[in-house]
């Protein structure tokens, strides 16, 4: 038996057998080193190594910063902005969810904070609207996982960091995409809810009441025209963002709306910690990922998908099944850093841009985050709504529809993807 096939199967047996995954692939990681006669240092310099870069410390600010955005009043003003901006029709509630968190996500950069932040308040006013409880779960948890995808991202930071791309690019490239899905998940949401008549109650939309809450919201709306416009214009680096993000929501809570306490920023910091430990991932998953380019796995892969086809289209929507199958028992995290380095090289050998393979890769992350049974927006929504996942597993399947056809939808029409950043900044070279 190879190397390599001894390595697959013992990864495979420790995730299946249920060894915490950072475990699992350090454990696997060691027997590869061993295997080939490598030196353990290896696995310790990328352990540190893994862990210096200076835009890693993005991640744990934006987290910082939309969870005190949440708790100091700004998540609730955004969603009554979205309220009264969509107005009481059939689906609604719904549709404001879905809205809100498109705004939430260019605050929080995560999709189970997101998920949080606005399905705390929108799932139980779906209830009183008399929405199927797992169809409201369901909607929360699917608008959720665009904190991954619209800017400021934590998974684009990390296909950043590891595949050599710029950051400012993947997060221009990531607006028209996120957009898209939005509108996508919005139509779904509407159809559904008219055919089951769910919502349509209350007040039109009108715009005296839209302009007061847009009024009493607009330190609110100020966050993401501060963080995106700054460092689209150039004036920060996406790190300084994240820390002008810290500083902006503890200003807004403790002065302006004034429901920032010591006991909320204690929790918030709390909350921080425990979502950003699973960087712990980053140092074996990078050294595995180091491991691939010893075992010449970039081009056994290579040669095994360009054996079926060549056309990229075709290549990526490969690429696109396997990552969503990946993503039921794997997390995202870990399935950026381990599959970017196999199939990065691949694409761009066929003329795939990567910018467009990041977007790519972070839209096939949200599903993972809406398919049991790791689905990370699914647990969350279920603690909120206090179902159980297998209910909402059923509920969710037309929105991850939609984000497939949305994944498609970018595979054919890549301008979509690359027009912002190449205007902004140039056709890379």
């Amino acid at each position: 038996m190879s190397p390599l096939s001894i390595i697959a199967i013992a990864f495979v047996v420790l995730t299946l057998i249920g060894v915490p995954l950072f475990v699992a692939v350090g454990i696997t990681t060691a027997l590869a080193l061993f295997l080939i006669d490598i030196p353990y240092t290896l696995l310790a310099q990328t352990g540190y190594t893994s862990l210096t870069p200076f835009p890693l410390l993005t991640i744990p600010l934006f987290v910082l910063a939309g969870r005190l955005m949440e708790v100091g009043g700004m998540a609730n003003r955004m969603i009554g902005i979205a309220t009264n901006l969509v107005g009481a029709y059939r689906g609604s509630m719904g549709l404001v969810t879905v809205f809100a968190c498109m705004l939430f996500a260019a605050l929080s950069g995560s999709g189970p904070a997101t998920t949080a932040a606005i399905g705390s308040v929108t799932v139980p006013a779906m209830k009183r609207e008399g929405y199927d409880v797992p169809f409201a779960a369901a909607i929360t948890a699917s608008a959720g996982a665009l904190g991954s995808l619209i800017p400021p991202s934590n998974l684009m930071i990390i296909y950043g960091l590891v595949s050599e791309t710029s950051i400012p690019r993947l997060f221009m490239a990531g607006l028209i995409p996120g957009f898209l899905v939005t509108l996508l998940l919005m139509v779904t949401t509407y159809v559904i809810a008219r055919r089951r008549n769910y919502g349509g109650d209350g007040e039109k939309f009108s715009w005296g009441p839209f302009l007061r809450a847009a009024w009493d919201g607009k330190w609110s709306i100020g966050a993401p025209v501060l963080i995106l416009g700054g460092i689209y214009g150039g004036v920060f680096t996406p790190t300084e963002a994240a820390g002008v993000a810290v500083f902006y929501s503890l200003f807004v809570g403790l002065f302006v709306y004034r429901e920032l306490t010591v006991k909320k920023v204690i929790e918030a910091l709390r909350f921080t910690a425990l979502l950003t430990g699973i960087l712990i991932l980053l140092s074996p998953t990078l050294a595995f990922g180091q491991l691939t380019a010893f075992y010449d796995v970039p081009t056994v892969v290579q040669e095994g998908i360009t054996s079926i086809t060549s056309n990229p289209i075709l290549v990526l929507l490969l690429i696109g099944a396997f990552y969503i199958f990946i993503g039921t028992f794997m997390e995202s995290l870990a399935q950026v850093v381990l599959f970017t380095s196999v199939f990065l090289p691949l694409v761009v050998s066929l003329g795939v841009d990567p910018v467009l393979f990041g977007v790519f890769t972070v839209i096939t992350c949200e599903i993972g985050f809406l398919t049991p049974p790791l689905g990370a927006n699914l647990t969350v929504a279920a603690r909120i709504s206090g179902i159980s996942m297998e209910r909402i597993s059923v509920a969710v399947l037309p929105f991850i529809a939609a984000y497939i056809v949305g994944m498609v939808i970018l595979i054919l029409i890549p301008d979509l993807t690359l027009f912002l950043p190449n205007w902004l900044y140039g056709v890379a070279k």
